[in-house]
């Protein structure tokens, strides 16, 4: 809201934490951290992708399509700050359906039940918020879904970074 002093968890996207000037007209200082906690983020889950297909046996043409997809998804995640953010969402979007789809193919090929189905309940939110964000509806709504859209994935990358660990050992 222009007249709003700050970024409102409940009325902003997360995606307005990166541009350069905040929605009240003012210069948005929190761009820098914004910006580098995105190529963390980036980073860190594209050395997930990178390695999930270690968890899986076998070497298969839906492994590496899950590996190129995913790694994709987030070198494009990376460009949401240069201005293209639309057709960036959209790039990303297709190229992570391919990735969590693939993903989800492993999991039930190695009967990882409970990462599936929390996998595939990422994936609703998502394309529930994807939903919205294409169409309008429930706009209003949209900010706090992209945030449990965001928090549930998260949560699923970490459930999947700890049964890759103890996978390891």
């Amino acid at each position: 809201m222009p007249q709003q002093n700050g970024f409102s968890f409940w009325n902003n996207y997360l995606c307005d934490l990166l541009d350069q000037i905040a929605i009240n007209g003012e210069l948005n200082t929190a761009r820098y951290y914004a910006r580098t906690s995105l190529g963390v983020l980036c980073l860190s889950i594209i050395l997930l992708w990178y390695y999930l297909p270690c968890l899986f046996k076998g070497k298969s043409l839906n492994k590496n399509i899950m590996w190129l997809s995913g790694i994709i998804a987030l070198v494009a995640t990376s460009f949401l700050s240069s201005g293209t953010h639309d057709a960036t969402v959209r790039i990303v979007g297709f190229f992570a359906i391919i990735a969590f789809s693939t993903c989800f193919i492993e999991l039930l090929r190695a009967r990882h039940i409970k990462l599936f189905v929390f996998g595939v309940v990422c994936l609703i939110i998502f394309l529930a918020n994807y939903y919205i964000y294409e169409t309008g509806s429930y706009i209003r709504l949209l900010p706090i879904i992209q945030k449990i859209t965001f928090i549930s994935f998260i949560i699923w990358f970490i459930m999947l970074d700890v049964f890759f660990y103890r996978k390891l050992k």
